[in-house]
């Protein structure tokens, strides 16, 4: 099969989807690569290491999808991307379509088929490329909201570590998931005073006994979460229902109640956001104020962190990626029920029934 890798032109989104290494593996496994001059350059590989690997390096990203046929990259197609695509062709990446209605009926007129990393199941149950960049982003929550707490950036002026005679920063985090639990870790070991919420006890059973108490853990409910917010100084949206949006916990009215120069960090803003008053924003622009609360909504968090992010990304998905160019897309989803519920879009059809209800679509089972 011929592989695509396209370099990534979200803002200031520096990962990639293929290293140099998974280069020479689909090589070696007979498939032919070509790559866009300087892809790899944000994560530190060169073009050279790319045609070491045996990669062949493309004049542009129009050669690029011109040549392949199945397109891998790390986050959705932007528009100006997605003229470039041809009917059949297959894309592989990081798709979040439940948010992006307009993005979904493009991609379905290019009649593309479209797998999305963070609908892939593996036989356990759990969502294994979603996990690196979720665990990557949980830790980062923390950090910037500690950054974006300090007074200067606006924020309250609240070191969430305290000092002895005054007490930590507030953390409340909504899911206890893997972003979840990620920032929990996080949150716990700066030594704020940490709230979890979520809907599965289980879950929050499992934190009580990982820390032994150093963690509040609720049962979701509106009382709960009113109260938890209000107190807050940094929130963390750590909420994920898989291929669907995710369900808004805060509403502005709450919100306009919480301490002014408190910290929203919404990680579940791929997805919409848990909060009503989130919106995406970007690296560049990553926070905004309402009601006096600093949102930061930034959608592609790990991409600032591209040596780490690319390296976790690629060993989750470049099995399926090989299996993917191996086998072909059609034996490869028949054969995976957790691989055919990747598949998204196919030939001007949805197939997940997550993306369908969000934007009232009809929903067709790939399997």
């Amino acid at each position: 099969m011929i592989i695509g890798v396209p370099k990534e032109i979200k803002d200031h989104e520096y990962r990639v989807s293929l290293t140099p290494d998974g280069a020479a593996a689909l090589r070696k496994a007979g498939h032919t690569v070509w790559v866009e001059p300087s892809a790899g350059q944000g994560s530190g590989f060169t073009d050279d290491e790319y045609r070491q690997a045996g990669a062949s390096m493309a004049s542009s990203k129009e050669e690029v999808f011109q040549k392949a046929e199945l397109i891998v990259k790390v986050k959705e197609p932007l528009f100006s991307e997605c003229g470039l695509f041809r009917p059949g062709q297959v894309l592989f990446t990081y798709l979040h379509l439940a948010s992006l209605p307009e993005l979904t009926r493009v991609l379905l007129d290019a009649k593309i088929t479209a797998i999305a990393y963070e609908t892939t199941v593996a036989k356990d149950g759990s969502l294994p490329m979603l996990k690196p960049m979720s665990e990557i982003a949980g830790r980062m929550s923390v950090q910037v909201g500690a950054h974006y707490l300090e007074k200067l950036q606006g924020g309250r002026g609240v070191l969430l570590a305290g000092v002895p005679g005054v007490e930590p920063g507030k953390v409340v985090v909504l899911g206890a998931g893997i972003v979840g639990a990620a920032a929990t870790r996080i949150a716990v070991g700066l030594g704020a005073q940490v709230t979890v919420i979520n809907l599965d006890v289980e879950r929050l059973r499992y934190l009580d006994d990982l820390y032994q108490g150093r963690v509040v853990t609720r049962a979701v409910s509106e009382a709960v979460i009113e109260q938890a917010v209000c107190e807050a100084d940094l929130v963390i949206g750590a909420v994920l229902v898989p291929g669907a949006k995710a369900p808004r916990l805060v509403s502005r009215a709450l919100l306009s109640r919480m301490k002014p120069g408190a910290v929203v960090v919404d990680v579940s803003v791929d997805q919409g956001g848990c909060f009503e008053t989130t919106r995406a924003t970007t690296h560049s622009d990553p926070v905004y104020v309402v009601d006096g609360i600093l949102h930061y909504c930034v959608a592609n968090m790990p991409g600032i962190v591209p040596r780490t992010s690319t390296f976790a990304l690629t060993n989750a998905t470049f099995p399926y990626l090989m299996r993917l160019a191996s086998d072909g897309v059609d034996r490869a989803v028949k054969s995976d029920p957790g691989l055919a519920r990747g598949v998204n879009l196919k030939n001007g059809q949805v197939t997940c029934q997550g993306v369908a209800d969000a934007h009232d679509l009809r929903f067709t089972p790939i399997l």
